[in-house]
């Protein structure tokens, strides 16, 4: 990902906005695209300051309440499927993406691997 313009041009930007110079004008004076005067002006606006948001927001992991209830299940039958932890899961009324059930067991160390004495001889 790359990194974010810094503020001195983000602040120059804003300043020439702030003196009458159209979005396009200043986008094409400082070389930048007129998407970035535009929020650069409107964060200017909301917060008073043109210095960029964090990176990455980190959302909370959405099965996060079904947590204990989750982890007994698995331990209880290790050979489940996802789609069925997924249906599971909605007659409980918490409605999950697959993705969401398979990031959640990723994150808690719980992933399905052969045993290594039925792998292929190398």
């Amino acid at each position: 990902m790359t990194r974010a313009l810094s503020t001195d041009l983000r602040d120059r930007v804003v300043a020439a906005l702030a003196d009458g110079a159209s979005c396009r004008a200043a986008a094409k004076t400082f070389s930048v695209s007129v998407a970035s005067v535009v929020r650069w002006s409107q964060l200017h606006r909301a917060t008073g300051s043109t210095a960029p948001r964090p990176p990455g927001a980190r959302r909370r992991p959405v099965l996060l309440p079904e947590r204990d209830w989750l982890l007994a299940r698995v331990a209880a039958a290790p050979d489940l499927t996802l789609r069925a932890l997924q249906a599971e899961l909605a007659e409980r009324g918490m409605v999950a993406s697959y993705g969401a059930v398979w990031a959640f067991l990723a994150a808690e160390g719980l992933t399905f691997k052969k045993k290594l004495a039925r792998r292929r001889a190398a």
